[in-house]
């Protein structure tokens, strides 16, 4: 088989390693998409693996998906992911515990029109990228401090949700579920960064069906989904297309598998039916 991975950091530890486990068998090459061109629709990889959100890299799976070849996750899929006010309806849509989100067209035009905001609540921007904004927002001069940082920047408003500290991570890759525990970058103080591993015991069932929900609503066949355990309930404020799954024993195995299948046309990717 050849196994092509979208992205521009093949040395990504999860992506490593599941190199080093095809490679005996198989042809694994990668490629980025934000300065490839396109290749030839006639020589084309049997399964693509898209580690990257950017338009380019989008457009580029489009390019591979219109021509016949798998691409997990779609750019679809990954897109939906990307807008976090199409993300939120969607889920709320499907019945998903979704945490309740407004959007604003900037954070400048909401302060100026002086908006009252129930308190405390948490800023995201719309966009979900690398180094956007993720803020508690707890008295109306931390919006307007936040406002003159990212004035035109679109958001969305979520109320905070009382919890425990801690973010629940979970990962799917395909019908393998994995679980870490981190403190929350919104709790009062954050000592130590790390992702404790979780077995997936430890978590209630419900929590693994909403996960696995995840992915039959939003099409996805590798992602995550960010938890907040609300008095025992679980509360979803983010979820993610293709995240980065280190350190969690056997995921690299499953990703693998999945690709394999994929190739093989036992296990075609998701499609979604979009917002």
């Amino acid at each position: 088989m050849r196994i092509c991975l979208l992205t521009p950091a093949p040395d990504h530890p999860l992506l490593a390693e599941t190199t080093a486990l095809l490679t005996p068998r198989h042809d694994v090459e990668w490629l980025d998409p934000g300065t490839a061109r396109l290749p030839d629709p006639g020589a084309l990889a049997d399964v693509y693996l898209l580690k990257t959100r950017t338009p380019r890299a989008l457009a580029y799976a489009r390019f591979l998906e219109e021509h016949g070849a798998p691409v997990i996750n779609t750019a679809a899929a990954t897109e939906l992911c990307q807008d976090r006010t199409a993300m939120a309806e969607v889920a709320l849509r499907a019945g998903l515990p979704f945490v309740a989100t407004r959007t604003e067209a900037s954070l400048g035009r909401l302060v100026e029109a002086g908006a009252e905001l129930p308190d405390p609540v948490v800023v995201k921007s719309r966009h979900s990228r690398r180094h956007d904004l993720v803020a508690r927002v707890d008295d109306a001069e931390r919006l307007r401090s936040l406002a003159r940082q990212w004035p035109d920047e679109p958001v969305v408003i979520q109320p905070f949700a009382p919890n425990d500290g801690w973010d629940h991570k979970l990962w799917a890759v395909a019908d393998e579920i994995f679980a870490g525990l981190r403190r929350s970058e919104l709790a009062t103080a954050v000592p130590d960064k790390r992702t404790r591993t979780l077995g997936t015991g430890e978590l209630p069932p419900r929590w693994l069906d909403v996960v696995r929900r995840v992915g039959e609503v939003f099409a996805l066949d590798v992602y995550g989904v960010d938890l907040l355990d609300a008095g025992g309930e679980p509360v979803i404020v983010d979820i993610n297309a293709f995240p980065g799954i280190r350190g969690q024993a056997g995921a690299p195995e499953a990703l693998a598998a999945l690709a394999l299948r994929t190739a093989a046309g036992s296990r075609p990717p998701r499609v979604t039916v979009g917002p």
